[in-house]
């Protein structure tokens, strides 16, 4: 079965100027039915300010909020860094902050490297940094990597020490840091990116800046008429407008609805469209990211910049119906109250939650705000619940953002794991086996308070015993949170089984969308052709985009028989294809257009599709990689393709991706003497890469280095033990019989049981 890769852009939202590449190996998914209402007139915006008059309090929050204030002319009042004229050097730029009449000027290297003036157009932010968004021609903003401290009161860059300059992908003036996609819809109210992609420019536009009362209640020109006329006593507005009091929902966010508004913007995850559309669930507008190793610890805290969203879907907390508003005001967002008030408001003597809705059976009655429970002095840090339940940690520099998962320090489990803990973080001045030791005393009969998820997970991802008895065991829990149980879909791929088969059929069906997509994406790794499309095809009318996208993309890479009989497959095809086309300000875009163009039999768009994503960013290596493969292999030109891609290594010396991919072409064209020291290239450049392991292992083994090859299996699979390609590359170049082999053949054993390569010793 042929695999692709689909490379999704995860946004980092709100105020994150980087990029992270999420890849999600997978086939086409099918699009979203979209039905054309041609009669119905949208909801339209009104001025903001018009709320005041019977929402004072509301307002009254709101006004000189983060969130009011998120995005902002620069002027004398909003800019807080020091415009005075002062010169400021990162490791590979300099940098100066200067007055021009009235504007904000910083003069700094541009995209040629030479230094130029650039206005400030708009401020962003207000603590603990504020950063800068600079104008560049085709409507582009750009935010600056200089930052200012407000606390320190100076300034300072994003990436210092990373070598960024002009020609880094992560320079200001680069795709990477450009605001209109990556910023400003979460600092404005109704941003539309409005993107030309003939010019290559945009013509960006937002009802108001900041986020205001209709980013979140939605367009509010029908609940002024519904105002209006009860307040006037008039004819009341229809029965359909009735609850809604005028909104596409309802003025009074719903709980249930409630955390998917404040995940738009407060959780890592990628767009499916310009902008969202408010009634929608948030996987109709977003594709927001599960907890995979590199973003999350084990143990489901936060590890790289992710957000509130997926820490706080996997808590306690949520399972139990408390929602954002419980602890923060929604319009201000301060929390409800001071220290360890917030806690208190359920976790109390009485055992009372805040709110009826809330499930409170798990609510214990004793006195948390006490040395007795924490075992701190009052006052101290360690007194404080936010300290051990929600450690911190610094993004961007100088952002604290603390953990919304909820968990309990345990330093022998964090120890044992790897992951991270308060009490370790703590008392760092203690040696861990003394802090581990004090722990115990204070509480003998502390155990993991999830059902061993982290235990179980570590074992299948570092393919210890049992490993997929423990995943199993996980999944056929009752009381697991989704985005955990998504988590724990995206590993079963490592385990082929009959079993693991039956629940990844079994979690496509799952009520929650990040659980169907997990599946979706998973299966094809242990199903046949006809099994995934026996198993997709009851999926092609989700409910929810992001699944239906997921399943396109895996239906699209199936033989075109296969799904001649499915009547939704060109719909599905058409809204894959219509997400792309929105978003085709990014590289990765025209390339995911370029792979579907290839699989439906669109050849002669492939060319266009690449090199549009290569004018985009000339650094986006897929693209590099697939327009030399089609020199070479549809277009029968294979010295082209190998010039290319010798011009890119050339020009790219450290980027493994290219070596690989040149060592693959070379192979192709049954030179192995050269191919094998590109590929010896890219392992170096990328060790823990298991492809490019795998890859340089065959090539040793070919080129009559056997012992060199099995060495080179033997150091990886030491890495990654739940590795089966690599462990079955092994065994082939031992020797089924060697006493080595029978070991590893026994270690596959003790992971996976039911494993292919087992049943059939």
């Amino acid at each position: 079965m042929s695999r692709r890769w689909i490379w999704l852009l995860v946004l980092l939202l709100p105020g994150s100027l980087g990029v992270a590449w999420w890849v999600i190996q997978s086939r086409p998914a099918p699009e979203p039915v979209v039905t054309q209402i041609t009669d119905i007139v949208p909801p339209h915006w009104v001025e903001e300010a018009q709320c005041q008059s019977c929402h004072s309090a509301a307002f009254a929050d709101w006004q000189g909020s983060h969130h009011q204030l998120a995005m902002q002319p620069a002027t004398e009042q909003s800019v807080l860094g020091d415009f005075s004229g002062q010169q400021v050097d990162s490791d590979t730029e300099s940098h100066q902050f200067l007055r021009q009449d009235d504007a904000f000027v910083v003069r700094t290297p541009g995209a040629d490297g030479q230094p130029a003036d650039f206005k400030v157009a708009y401020t962003f932010g207000l603590e603990p940094l504020q950063q800068y968004l600079l104008e560049l021609p085709g409507g582009r903003m750009q935010a600056h990597g200089m930052a200012w401290d407000t606390q320190q009161q100076a300034w300072f860059h994003l990436y210092e020490g990373q070598g960024v300059d002009h020609q880094d992908r992560l320079h200001w003036t680069g795709n990477q840091q450009n605001a209109n996609f990556m910023c400003i819809e979460c600092h404005t109210s109704d941003f539309q990116r409005d993107y030309d992609a003939a010019g290559d420019t945009f013509a960006s536009h937002w009802k108001a800046l900041g986020v205001g009362c209709q980013s979140c209640h939605g367009p509010a020109a029908e609940h002024l008429d519904w105002a209006e006329k009860n307040s006037a006593g008039a004819t009341p507005m229809p029965k359909q407008q009735e609850g809604s009091m005028g909104f596409a929902a309802s003025l009074a966010i719903a709980p249930a609805e409630e955390v998917q508004v404040c995940a738009r913007c407060h959780s890592r995850r990628a767009p499916l469209d310009d902008g969202y559309q408010h009634g929608n669930a948030l996987m109709d507008d977003f594709l927001p990211s599960i907890l995979s190793a590199d973003l999350y610890e084990v143990d489901g805290k936060i590890k790289e910049e992710v957000f509130e969203y997926g820490s706080f879907k996997q808590s306690k907390m949520y399972i139990a119906g408390v929602i954002c508003s419980d602890c923060h005001n929604s319009h201000s967002g301060e929390l409800r109250a001071t220290g360890n008030g917030v806690c208190t408001q359920c976790h109390n003597g009485n055992a009372q939650p805040i709110r009826l809705a809330i499930q409170g059976s798990g609510l214990q009655s004793k006195n948390y705000d006490s040395p007795t429970h924490h075992n701190h002095p009052n006052g101290s840090p360690g007194a404080q619940c936010i300290n051990c339940h929600m450690p911190g940690k610094l993004y961007m520099t100088n952002d604290l953002r603390h953990d919304h998962s909820f968990t309990s320090p345990n330093p022998p489990q964090a120890l044992e794991l790897g992951h991270t803990d308060a009490c370790l973080g703590c008392h760092q001045q203690v040696a861990a086996e003394q802090i581990v030791a004090q722990f115990l005393a204070q509480y003998p009969d502390a155990e993991p308070r999830d059902g061993g998820y982290a235990q179980d997970l570590a074992a299948a991802r570092d393919g210890k015993p049992g490993a997929v008895a423990g995943l199993l065991r996980q999944l056929t829990r009752d009381d697991q949170p989704a985005i955990r149980v998504a988590t724990l879909v995206s590993e079963l791929p490592r385990y082929p089984s009959l079993t693991a088969l039956q629940h990844l059929a079994n979690a496509a069906q799952h009520p929650d969308p990040s659980v169907r997509v997990a599946a979706v994406n998973s299966l094809p790794a242990l199903a046949s052709e006809a099994q995934l499309m026996e198993l997709l095809a009851p999926l092609a009318g989700d409910p929810i985009r992001a699944v239906r996208l997921a399943v396109a993309w895996q239906l699209a890479q199936l033989p075109p028989p296969l799904r001649a009989g499915l009547t939704a497959w060109p719909v599905l095809q058409a809204e894959y294809e219509q997400v792309q086309n929105n978003l085709l300000e990014r590289a990765d875009a025209h390339f995911n257009l370029a792979m579907l163009y290839q699989l439906s039999g669109r050849e002669d768009q492939v060319e266009g599709a690449l090199r549009e994503a290569l004018v985009r960013d000339a650094a986006f290596f897929p693209a590099v990689v697939m327009q030399a493969q089609w020199q070479e292999q549809y277009l029968r030109l294979p010295r082209v393709g190998l010039t290319l891609l010798h011009k890119a290594v050339t020009a790219h010396p450290q980027e493994p991706s290219l070596h690989y991919a040149l060592g693959l072409a070379l192979v192709r064209q049954g030179n192995l003497a050269d191919a094998l020291p590109a590929f010896t290239q890219a392992q170096q450049l990328a060790p823990d890469n298991p492809d490019y392991t795998y890859v340089l292992a065959i090539a040793l083994h070919d080129s009559g280095k056997p012992e060199q090859a099995r060495q080179l299996l033997r150091k990886q699979l030491a890495a990654d033990p739940a590795n089966r390609q690599l462990r079955l590359a092994l065994v082939s170049y031992l020797g089924a019989t060697a006493a080595e082999a029978v070991l590893l053949m026994e270690q596959l054993r003790e992971q996976n049981p039911d494993d292919p390569a087992i049943v059939r010793m």
